[in-house]
């Protein structure tokens, strides 16, 4: 089973922020269109979608941002993304699969794990997300997480390893 985490640079991007209507680059380029079809494409697959709580608070500041009428359009769009995250309707996986991460011990090991990466400029939204990726895969997905940003990318955990299947030898 398959996990996509989305990061915030791909949520504002597929929710249309102005002035975010893209992220990445080269091969890891995004805009609205190639995200939209990684979902359908990934949703087809029964892929879960996994909504960090950091993507949410960081996409809902930048839609705060948005003057005029688009921002309430656009805050309707995140509203129903949030509501079928909570009410776990597929593709999106609830937040409550997420609440151990925000557990006294969940944060402190998240203070740890921040500490060691801030020298390297690693945001706290970030780590979060690193360690959310973890989680997913600790429990046995192939965790893909959907972002333009090239140094949280490099945190995507490895695949499963596949385990051959033995011929048994028929005498």
């Amino acid at each position: 089973m398959k996990a996509l985490i989305l990061d915030t640079s791909v949520l504002c991007v597929y929710l249309q922020i102005p002035f975010m209507e893209e992220c990445g680059t080269d091969s890891n380029y995004w805009n609205y269109r190639k995200i939209s079809q990684k979902l359908e494409d990934e949703e087809a697959k029964e892929t879960v979608f996994v909504l960090p709580l950091a993507a949410v608070i960081e996409t809902g500041n930048h839609i705060t941002q948005i003057s005029g009428s688009k921002r309430y359009e656009i805050a309707q769009k995140l509203t129903q993304i949030m509501q079928s995250a909570a009410d776990e309707m597929s593709p999106w996986v609830a937040f409550s699969q997420q609440i151990e991460l925000w557990s006294g011990e969940g944060l402190k090991a998240l203070a740890t794990d921040w500490q060691g990466l801030v020298n390297q400029k690693i945001a706290l939204g970030d780590v979060t997300i690193k360690r959310l990726a973890q989680y997913y895969a600790h429990k046995g997905f192939t965790v893909e997480i959907l972002t333009g940003d090239a140094g949280l990318k490099a945190y995507e955990p490895q695949p499963p390893a596949r385990i051959p299947k033995r011929r048994s030898d028929r005498a």
